[in-house]
């Protein structure tokens, strides 16, 4: 996985679970992050942390599971 995959992958889905993105490329979600902060850092990703897709407000769930990036570029 390099920068241009990563950025290929996150324009076409849009709005992905930080999970997800591991999951695609195979990687653990201390690998993945490192780039997908080097979008955030450009302005071509927003990082979405919070429960955006969960309504139930426990706080229980895994933080890569909730935190979302968004490609913005």
């Amino acid at each position: 996985m390099d920068l241009i995959t990563l950025k290929n992958y996150l324009r076409e889905h849009r709005l992905v679970p930080l999970q997800d993105v591991a999951m695609h490329f195979r990687v653990d979600v201390e690998t993945v992050k490192p780039l997908l902060d080097v979008w955030v850092a450009k302005g071509k990703a927003k990082k979405h942390a919070g429960n955006l897709g969960c309504q139930k407000g426990c706080c229980k769930c895994d933080p890569s599971l909730i935190e979302t990036y968004e490609w913005t570029g």
